[in-house]
């Protein structure tokens, strides 16, 4: 299987920290990563030097076969990178429609991708003239998803978006995570094991900025050792 995106020994810093020790990894074209660790491990910071938000001073971010570090964040979005932030970061004083249009790269974007974002998050239709700020938690997820489905992007980072949701709202999105994954790859840092657990075919354990581990979710998932010691939990 092609790996569309390879991380390849990275050190990022944030101010005079050291966060990211050396993190490599690889994610499949086609398939669902789960990026792992408990909080703090630097996997939010992993997303951000992918990006170009905290750029890595040393190591190799490898995507579609071309490195991309030292580039600027605009021009990695351009290669077909979309970025999910943690907390969602939706603009709360705009309308679901201009939060939607803000995102197109080119004109005519959202005319051309919203009746798959409507198929998945069907609430945003119904509440596309509505501010930000009227959407609840999981509208305003499903929001901060569709955003980064109104361009045409081939690898979609998602960073913990069942946070803070009602369990009936995380299958929602799970549900339209599993759907986008027919479309796109998706690498996704996810702090409840089971949620990552029954999305992804392959994780990634960062420990302490360091890559620990990496191989199948199937294999991981019976492992309740390596669990225990790198997540917390049995």
């Amino acid at each position: 299987m092609t790996n569309l995106l390879e991380i390849h020994n990275i050190h990022t810093f944030i101010g005079q920290f050291h966060i990211l020790e050396e993190v490599s990894l690889a994610v499949p074209q086609g398939s669902i990563t789960a990026l792992l660790g408990r909080n703090g491990a630097g996997k939010t910071t992993t997303l951000k030097s992918i990006m170009g938000l905290t750029p890595p001073r040393e190591g190799q971010v490898v995507f579609e076969g071309q490195a991309i570090q030292g580039r600027r964040s605009f021009e990695i979005a351009a290669l077909g990178i979309g970025f999910v932030p943690e907390h969602r970061a939706i603009f709360r004083d705009l309308s679901v429609a201009e939060n939607l249009r803000i995102a197109e790269r080119r004109k005519g974007d959202l005319r051309r991708k919203e009746a798959f974002i409507f198929s998945l998050f069907p609430d945003l239709k119904r509440l596309i003239h509505l501010p930000g700020t009227n959407l609840s938690g999981g509208q305003q997820q499903m929001l901060a998803i569709a955003r980064a489905l109104v361009p045409d992007n081939k690898l979609l980072l998602i960073d913990e978006p069942s946070e803070g949701l009602a369990p009936v709202i995380i299958e929602h999105m799970m549900d339209a995570i599993r759907q986008l994954s027919k479309e796109m790859t998706i690498l996704l840092v996810e702090q409840n094991f089971i949620v990552a657990s029954q999305l992804a075919e392959r994780y990634v354990i960062i420990e302490e900025g360091r890559s620990v581990k990496q191989g199948l979710m199937a294999d991981l998932a019976n492992d309740p050792a390596t669990i225990k010691r790198y997540l917390g939990a049995a």
